[in-house]
């Protein structure tokens, strides 16, 4: 059987990572191995069949989405479960980083060591929170002032009135975002704006990644609670996740 070598994530410990209680990882794939790669950098790998996860059989699978969502979601559990071990730092590889053998994975880390080892500096002791701002959607029935009208001056008013009232909600729930994003990026150390999904109907008014000091965990969470009563005060819901690895703050600049 052809296989390959499968990336979940790189790691910088002083000592070499223990993966006997990390997630099963990738269906068909064997259990995550630890590599080394230089003094305290380790690669978290897998042997993978190319039966599977060679570049036809992927080509099928991509456009389900579902079945992606669910490989990610493999992939992501072995990240996080070293993500979350103290003393390590760890960046996360893209999925379906494989190469043909685990020597040309080590290879290719050691050949971009120098940019590796700027990301770890940049996100060492930091975690990633998810900040999403979505606008309420108006009611549904007409304005009691537009159904009551009973001339047609009147009418025309109050449909006036309703119209700049929704223009109004959508202002000040705008607002409540920006604010948002304003007083999180003042805890954190860093913020990325995300791009929106092609399939998003409605645009979120804010979709943001923050990077955040771990001490500062309290301190973040609490000014998200805030601005989630000020946005829902505005017309607005804030969701937050996290925390994750530092997935969008890999790149300086938040290039993937």
């Amino acid at each position: 059987m052809k296989t390959a070598t499968y990336l979940y994530c790189l790691v910088r410990a002083a000592r070499k990572p223990a993966a006997a209680d990390a997630p099963d990882g990738l269906a068909g794939a064997e259990r995550p191995e630890v590599v080394p790669v230089a003094a305290s950098l380790w690669l978290i790998t897998a042997t993978v069949p190319l039966d599977v996860y060679g570049p036809e059989p992927l080509e099928s699978v991509l456009p389900d989405l579902d079945q992606v969502g669910r490989i990610g979601l493999a992939h992501e559990a072995v990240v996080e479960h070293f993500a979350r071990r103290p003393g390590l730092t760890v960046v996360p590889m893209k999925l379906f980083t494989m190469f043909s053998t685990r020597a040309r994975a080590v290879a290719d880390i050691a050949a971009r060591r120098r940019t590796l080892e700027a990301a770890m500096k940049r996100i060492a002791g930091q975690e990633e929170w998810g900040v999403r701002v979505t606008a309420e959607k108006p009611a549904a029935r007409r304005p009691t002032a537009v159904r009551g009208a009973t001339s047609g001056t009147a009418f025309l008013s109050a449909k006036r009135k309703a119209r700049d009232d929704v223009q109004t909600a959508k202002a000040s729930a705008a607002q409540a975002a920006v604010a948002a994003f304003e007083r999180l990026n003042a805890v954190a150390r860093d913020a990325r704006r995300r791009r929106d999904a092609p399939a998003a109907i409605t645009p979120p008014l804010l979709d943001a990644a923050f990077l955040v000091p771990a001490k500062d965990r309290d301190r973040f969470t609490a000014a998200a609670r805030e601005q989630a009563d000020a946005c829902a005060r505005a017309g607005a819901q804030l969701v937050l996740t996290g925390p994750w690895p530092a997935y969008n703050f890999i790149q300086p600049d938040g290039g993937q």
